[in-house]
């Protein structure tokens, strides 16, 4: 986050405007003056002045994510008609890979979107990281989800076309969280006989969650499965929940594993935490290890949850106590949570692990600093 200090100021004259901002940015004061443009905005759009000020600021402390991108999020039509007559890319993607369009429905701007489909922008335009209607619902954007459906957007389109072939209806059912995202991907025509990885049907994950409204949607559009001999909610039920007691084949559950670390391994190098976590989560349920709660343990801390960060590095610890990296995951979420003189233990237990580790002696000197002066 950052925070501006002293305000904004527009300076000149004519066809051309100056601001300047100044604000902190991870204790780091920065500052620096832009010039841009403005014709055609008066005192008649001065909303428009004002959101493109905040998107180019915001925009500088963002990796491939344009101005233009950004305006989308403002919610302000004239905003982004304004970037676009004068260069805005509709098909451009930043390092996320996510164009205008996604960048409209994960913030719920539905007047925006309808203003990006009208002028051409593909409804399933996927670089890399799924289309926006994945987008939409992994953001509780019910909205906008809605008006991309209402566009034929692809329902049965993969979440990550690059990575996996787990289709939107699969990722919903067995993540959990997503019952309307359900309701909408059915109306739309998703095909709920498309399996994952590892056959399962998404009326078989939905009934691992023991969730009964999902299993109630899905029950009349699925073909039956010839194993479940009562074709009924409870059957179903209880049919998966008996058959997952049955131990996993060994290769099939470390086969899992090693798709769902992938996966979350990408999403976390393109800064997608709250996707990692889930992931990992996934992951973690196919078999616990160090390294997968050291993992998750970092997408909370990066999340803001202390305590789910702390839960985690402790698990880690246990699992492989004689690990400096989990000493150190332990530290960062005690830091979070400023329990200074916890985190210079868990620092000290690490530097013992890893005598001479810079980074270590690093951030002991900063824990011992912050626990004289908190």
């Amino acid at each position: 986050m950052w925070r501006p200090s002293g305000g904004l100021q527009v300076f000149g004259g004519g066809a051309w405007g100056r601001c300047e901002c100044s604000w902190n940015w991870k204790r780091s004061s920065r500052s620096f003056s832009i010039s841009f443009p403005i014709f055609g905005i008066g005192g008649c759009h001065a909303n428009v002045f004002q959101y493109a000020i905040e998107i180019v600021l915001i925009c500088a402390f963002l990796t491939g994510a344009t101005p233009f991108m950004m305006s989308a999020q403002s919610g302000d039509v004239p905003t982004v008609k304004y970037f676009l007559d004068h260069g805005g890319d509709l098909m451009k993607a930043d390092d996320k890979g996510r164009t205008i369009l996604h960048h409209a429905v994960s913030a719920g701007c539905c007047k925006v979107t309808e203003f990006l489909l009208s002028k051409g922008v593909p409804v399933d335009i996927d670089c890399g990281r799924g289309p926006p209607l994945f987008m939409a619902a992994t953001n509780e954007q019910d909205k906008t989800l809605k008006i991309l459906l209402d566009h034929h957007a692809n329902a049965g389109a993969d979440v990550n076309c690059k990575a996996s072939t787990m289709t939107l209806l699969v990722f919903a059912t067995m993540q959990g969280g997503y019952t309307n995202f359900i309701k909408f991907l059915l109306k739309a025509g998703a095909d709920p006989n498309i399996p994952d990885d590892l056959g399962r049907l998404p009326i078989e994950l939905a009934a691992l969650r023991d969730c009964k409204e999902e299993v109630e949607m899905l029950l009349p559009l699925t073909t039956p499965i010839p194993t479940v001999p009562n074709w009924s909610i409870e059957g179903v039920i209880s049919h998966v929940k008996n058959e997952d007691k049955k131990p996993m084949e060994q290769r099939h559950r470390e086969r899992r594993q090693r798709l769902l670390k992938s996966q979350a391994d990408t999403a976390f190098k393109l800064k997608e935490y709250k996707m990692a976590s889930e992931c990992y989560g996934l992951a973690i349920d196919h078999g616990e290890s160090a390294t997968l709660y050291a993992n998750r343990s970092v997408c909370k801390l990066l999340l803001g949850d202390g305590e789910g960060s702390l839960s985690d590095a402790l698990r880690c610890r246990m699992l492989r106590p004689d690990w400096a990296k989990a000493c150190y995951r332990q530290a960062a979420a005690h830091m979070l949570l400023k329990e200074y003189k916890q985190a210079c233990d868990a620092l000290l237990d690490a530097q013992n692990l890893d005598p001479g580790n810079a980074e270590i002696e690093r951030e002991l000197r900063k824990a011992r600093e912050l626990m004289k002066n908190p």
